[in-house]
């Protein structure tokens, strides 16, 4: 379950679907919504950390420039 929440899952539906079964009584959803609102958190977290990096670069090339 936690290779398809890192690797872009968002739902439970999709994580059943990349691991080829169907939900039968539903007692796996809220673990996989923990590890679903982990792998959300992580990659919004890398993405303001890209753009933070890529505001500095942008920062010290306009510095470099001047």
């Amino acid at each position: 379950m936690a290779e398809a929440a890192e690797e872009g899952a968002t739902r439970p539906g999709e994580i059943h679907a990349r691991r080829g079964c169907r939900p039968k009584c539903g007692n796996c959803v809220p673990g996989m919504m923990c590890l679903l609102r982990r792998a959300i958190q992580a990659r919004a977290q890398a993405t303001l950390r890209d753009t933070a990096i890529l505001d500095v670069t942008i920062l010290d090339e306009g510095v470099a420039a001047a």
